[in-house]
């Protein structure tokens, strides 16, 4: 009986799997690496072990050190999550050489299902239909060339180990196919170790369609009905949903029969998916995942099970819960993936979350990060996947843009922006999906970022305005003399009108905004615009106004310099340029400049010994894709330039030591 979980993974599926298990009365081990000490899964488990430096290679890839913590901690089983190790048959068979249960399907099974080209092999001769393709163990140049034609063009080449789009090429002409063969297989090799590629009929906007099968030891095999991940980006999947809309019911019931022909074929135990591509002739078998999926929740939502519970409970020798007569549809569910990566070009982004609030309405969200995590270069960079679950699609729909508007990231770029776009689109709306639906609604989805408006602007001064007399007030306190000049924080002038500037730096264009206070009331001028305000709100981190008449509102947070605004089209972040604080000046640590943030020096305006001037530009730092002025906060000395152009630098280094004159 399992009585002690090692779960050996991290993030989000880490702590669903540790609150399911402590759930069950099973106590549970977390691993961690290096990058993980105070990781959020490591604080959900009732016990955790080091396995290593922060690269995966290093720590959550390496067998060995997993079940070395598996002894020393008397864990009963190993539950490998997904990703990693999830479906490495080598590892499945050395936990239970060990001695300890594997969560997941037999080795034998992760093998035989873990090569495109034997599992196609399988299917083939389960009478399971395939894309039309090769998948034949002669990968010479002139062979593959030869099926190629035989298949006829447009081909998809695919890694037969691979997944994720790794080693994936689509190739329209035969005069491309030498050229996408190498680059296909150089990529397999470095990806998954091996260079194997199968060729595909490569289908245009087909539907990616995948049936969620469990099985158990004593014979049972059911289905949970289909997911649909048709909406795609570069072969990934970004939008999930279950039951697949606009489905005719004849055609779930056989992907559903045909899916458990799939398992059966390779005697399958445990949670499994099984992937077709449907077009207008008909659908196709791709691949078996023989681990839990990441979009498994909105299988669990419309069935009302926790396949999590499922999975140990069959390791443990039990048989199915349900059998397929009592698994039901109940409404719709969506699932999208919060990613810290920049929408415009799908780049991963890295960096500490500074700010961070996740939805309020009814929503599942499954995450691993907190407020002061860092997002790594060395592993996936989801921060949450957020699922919505309604009567029907429409609603399911609608309670996700509802959710969506809610989260605000600040610290890095995240795909938020392009995912309320997603979720909002009226094509998605009418059912009509299918993998191009990315591409082809691309002008909507991806919009090129417009300079920021005036009344973007005026807003976010007004925030960064209450900051500061709120910071003022502070100061004021100081004084214990009520008529003291210094406890009036109200900007007031002697024969002119009271006025505050705000500087704000966004990608790379300084605004000087210039507030003024007239008995008529608040304006802001820049040097193109003037803009009138009324009816200023401040709530904390929110602000609100009539700019021109035009109600606007907004939430905010500042970090140091970076000030974000999140507006209901997305957020806005600026560099707060203080030109009497100017950069970060330690006087209690030898009058150092400390880099506000990690970042690459662009430039290096001053040497060792030189005068400045206060406000002159000393450094200048790229971060998060903006440039951010490093400048003098006093007239005085450089006394050593501690970093050169081209150099990279963590978040409080130290930048340059300085001496200030004239009793500054």
């Amino acid at each position: 009986m399992i009585r002690s979980l090692l779960i050996a993974n991290r993030g989000e599926i880490a702590c669903r799997i540790a609150r399911t298990a402590r759930a069950m009365g099973i106590r549970t081990i977390a691993v961690y690496s290096d990058a993980d000490t105070d990781a959020m899964h490591v604080k959900c488990c009732d016990v955790s072990v080091r396995i290593g430096s922060a690269p995966a290679t290093d720590s959550y890839l390496c067998k060995d050190r997993i079940i070395e913590a598996a002894l020393a901690t008397a864990a009963d089983a190993i539950h490998p999550g997904y990703g990693f190790l999830s479906e490495n048959a080598d590892f499945a068979r050395a936990c239970q050489d060990a001695g300890f249960v594997f969560v997941g399907p037999p080795a034998a099974a992760i093998e035989a299902m873990g090569s495109k080209a034997e599992a196609k092999t399988l299917m083939e001769n389960a009478n399971v239909p395939l894309v039309p393709g090769y998948h034949g163990a002669d990968q010479c140049p002139d062979r593959l060339a030869f099926e190629a034609d035989q298949i006829g063009y447009p081909i998809l080449l695919k890694a037969s180990d691979g997944g994720g789009g790794r080693g994936m090429r689509v190739v329209e002409e035969p005069n491309d196919l030498a050229t996408a063969i190498e680059t296909a297989k150089r990529e397999s090799k470095t990806a998954f170790g091996h260079d194997q590629l199968i060729i595909e009929k490569y289908l245009r906007r087909p539907r990616h369609v995948e049936v969620q099968i469990f099985a158990d030891s004593h014979g049972n095999v059911i289905h949970l009905f289909e997911r649909d991940c048709s909406v795609q980006r570069r072969h990934q999947k970004v939008l999930e949903e279950a039951p697949a809309p606009a489905l005719d019911q004849k055609i779930r019931a056989t992907l559903g029969s045909t899916a458990i022909s799939a398992a059966r074929a390779v005697e399958y135990v445990g949670a499994g998916t099984v992937e077709f591509m449907l077009d207008d002739s008909g659908f196709y078998f791709i691949e078996m995942n023989t681990r839990l999926q990441v979009e498994h929740p909105v299988t669990e939502l419309i069935t009302g099970t926790d396949l999590v519970e499922w999975q140990i409970r069959v390791a443990d020798g039990g048989e199915l819960p349900l059998c397929q007569e009592q698994v039901k549809i109940n409404g719709h569910a969506v699932e999208v993936r919060l990613y810290a990566e920049d929408p415009v070009d799908f780049r991963p982004q890295t960096g500490r979350i500074s700010h961070l609030v996740l939805p309020n309405i009814p929503t599942r969200v499954d995450t691993g990060i907190r407020v002061g995590d860092t997002v790594s270069v060395h592993y996936d960079p989801m921060i949450a996947k957020l699922i919505t679950h309604g009567r029907n699609r429409t609603e399911a729909l609608e309670r996700l843009v509802a959710a969506l508007k809610e989260i605000e990231v600040a610290g890095l770029v995240t795909n938020q922006p392009f995912l309320a776009r997603l979720a909002g689109h009226p094509a998605l709306a009418s059912g009509h999906v299918h993998t191009e639906f990315i591409a082809e609604h691309a002008a909507a989805l991806i919009p090129k970022l417009e300079p920021a408006s005036v009344e973007t602007l005026t807003l976010a001064g007004l925030g960064l305005l209450s900051v500061l007399e709120l910071k003022m007030r502070d100061i004021a306190t100081i004084s214990e003399d009520p008529f003291s000049p210094w406890h009036d924080v109200s900007g007031w002038r002697m024969n002119e009108p009271a006025r505050q500037w705000i500087l704000l730096e966004e990608a790379g264009t300084v605004h000087t905004l210039d507030f003024i206070r007239r008995p008529s009331g608040l304006r802001m001028h820049t040097e193109q615009y003037q803009t009138t305000i009324k009816d200023v709100s401040y709530r904390p981190g929110a602000v609100s106004a009539k700019i021109d008449g035009v109600p606007v509102s907004g939430r905010f947070t500042i970090d140091g310099s970076e000030f974000t605004l999140f507006l209901p089209e997305g957020p806005r972040t600026f560099l707060w340029i203080d030109p009497l604080a100017a950069t970060n000046l330690d006087i209690e640590h030898g009058n150092r400049l400390n880099a506000p943030m990690p970042g690459k020096i662009m430039s290096v305006h001053v040497t060792n010994g030189q005068n400045v001037r206060r406000g002159q530009t000393l450094m200048v730092l790229e971060a998060m894709k903006m440039e951010h002025t490093i400048a003098a906060p006093a007239d005085g000395i450089v006394s050593s330039v501690n970093y050169a152009a081209g150099e990279l630098v963590d978040e409080g280094a130290d930048l340059l030591d300085f001496e200030p004159t004239n009793g500054a």
